[in-house]
């Protein structure tokens, strides 16, 4: 098992475990605000349906609740910093006393403090936390950084990305970002990282990097988080439309499980949230 400097994650208001006898791991569900997600565009773009999603979630086992109000599918086209935050903070300050940690899914420093200031746990952000000022908007807070590789953007990530070692690349990229944090002030018990499944890869890029999890995670000494959930590879692997990869997605999560991820960013929360009991439950009993 992977040794960590701590056996917990600081995610603002929380102390989330991510190692010990008692962990299972943290369940975070997807809360897409946007028109044009490539899963659920549109669905709970308007307040009363997101909250009705959220409050479902959390009825269902949610850990965190992981709030997106910019699609970043491939060939996405950016939206407008105003635009992010419409759709994100009403939704932020409804749901902040929820009992549950918020994260946001970010890549724009003002968006990053207006959500922290708001009442949010965890900046997640597809960018790495490259923008310069990205780092400074989140240094002063006990948020959660969740650090993710992408290669390209989201309007290019797809055309034929290429890696001369994708293992070291991916591995390198995750330490330099966290030593470039760490070295700003930003304790290392608030990082986490994500290899970015379908962020500039392709279908044998995301299986190789599933299967390399456990030792990426420990080349790099923090908590992994693994976003599979009903993106193109399981739709590759199963033949089925985005609607239909609820099947795929929890199997994909659980080979996560298995391979050493400490968080499972999901769409399908009580699927998910039943079958790592069950295989937690198989775990134990050896």
């Amino acid at each position: 098992m992977t040794a960590f400097t701590t056996s917990h994650l600081q995610c603002g208001r929380y102390r989330l475990p991510i190692s010990g006898d008692a962990f299972r791991p943290i369940v975070m569900g997807v809360l897409n605000v946007t028109p044009d997600s490539f899963s659920d565009g549109g669905q709970f773009a308007v307040l009363d349906g997101a909250l009705s999603h959220a409050e479902r979630m959390i009825a269902d086992g949610v850990d965190i609740i992981d709030i997106g109000g910019e699609s970043t599918r491939p060939g996405a086209p950016p939206v407008s910093i105003d635009d992010e935050l419409r759709r994100i903070m009403p939704v932020i300050y409804a749901l902040r006393d929820c009992g549950k940690p918020l994260s946001v899914d970010t890549r724009r420093p003002r968006v990053m403090r207006e959500a922290l200031a708001a009442g949010a746990d965890m900046i997640n952000d597809i960018e790495g936390f490259r923008d310069p000022d990205s780092l400074a908007a989140v240094s002063d807070s006990d948020c959660a950084l969740c650090i993710m590789h992408m290669k390209g953007d989201p309007q290019t990530m797809q055309r034929a990305p290429h890696y001369d070692d994708l293992f070291a690349e991916v591995r390198d990229f995750l330490l330099e970002r966290a030593a470039e944090a760490e070295r700003l002030g930003i304790r290392r018990q608030r990082l986490c990282v994500d290899p970015g499944y379908g962020f500039g890869k392709t279908v044998e890029h995301n299986l190789r990097l599933l299967a390399w999890q456990a030792e990426l995670q420990q080349a790099i000494g923090l908590p992994l988080l693994a976003g599979l959930s009903r993106k193109s590879t399981i739709g590759h692997l199963t033949g089925k439309p985005v609607e239909q990869r609820m099947a795929g997605s929890v199997g994909a999560a659980l080979v996560a499980a298995m391979n050493g991820a400490r968080i499972v960013r999901v769409h399908d929360v009580a699927e998910t949230v039943d079958a790592l009991k069950v295989w937690d439950a198989a775990r134990r009993a050896r």
